[in-house]
């Protein structure tokens, strides 16, 4: 199968003051087109750092990260942002909708951000498959977090990515709800054929990839893969 992401020899540090802290060693993976794979890990492993770098929302120290077949190192910023808009979706912990918006002019933004002419329509179905078909017009500060986040899954498939970063997505909702989320999440990427990744530290959400990577102090200390 072809890789989607690909990952070598990735190093990040943070500097504060004369203080240096090395969040991630070493780091060697790739994932496939299609598949799903779990980054797992406690708090302050390094797994949401490795998702940015990943994405391209942040740049390692050394090491290259080849995202959709391009190296991302060498892109301007604006040269990242196209990359990510033609190929990449979101779903985070908080929900990241715009206050302002409806539920479906939130869906819709990634859409007309790419000149789409149909992108109320798509948005509207992709709404209703989320079972928020009664919530188009709703404001997220009337929508519960369940919903909330339904949005946002909803996005962030609506420009057909190839891959989908969700960074801790149940992190904010109660078990039943992140339940419903994940189950959702899981079934409109098997309908999509899109490549999952998820970053949590909720074991029992990450036996649900195919494979997964365990971080401990910014290093890869497991890699495990599940076959179905």
């Amino acid at each position: 199968m072809p890789k989607i992401l690909n990952v070598r020899n990735l190093e990040k540090t943070y500097s504060s003051g004369s203080t240096k802290l090395t969040v991630l060693h070493n780091i060697n993976f790739d994932i496939e087109e299609g598949e799903t794979f779990a980054i797992v890990g406690p708090s302050g492993s390094g797994k949401t750092t490795l998702l940015g770098i990943c994405a391209g929302l942040d740049r390692p120290d050394t090491g290259t990260v080849q995202l959709c077949g391009t190296y991302i190192g060498t892109l301007s910023e604006d040269e990242r942002a196209v990359l990510r808009n033609r190929n990449v979706g979101f779903v985070f912990q908080d929900f990241q909708l715009l206050p302002t918006l409806t539920a479906l002019e939130n869906v819709a933004v990634p859409l007309e951000l790419q000149g789409s002419k149909n992108a109320i329509q798509i948005s509207k179905e992709l709404l209703e498959k989320v079972g928020l078909e009664d919530r188009f017009h709703h404001y997220p500060s009337q929508l519960s977090g369940g919903e909330q986040q339904r949005v946002a899954v909803a996005r962030a498939f609506s420009n057909k990515p190839s891959i989908l970063f969700a960074d801790e997505p149940t992190g904010n909702l109660d078990t039943e709800t992140g339940g419903r989320v994940i189950d959702l999440l899981f079934n409109l990427n098997k309908e999509s054929g899109t490549t999952l990744v998820i970053v949590t530290h909720d074991l029992e959400l990450a036996q649900k990839a195919q494979r997964t990577l365990r971080l401990k102090g910014g290093r890869i200390v497991e890699k495990s893969e599940i076959l179905f």
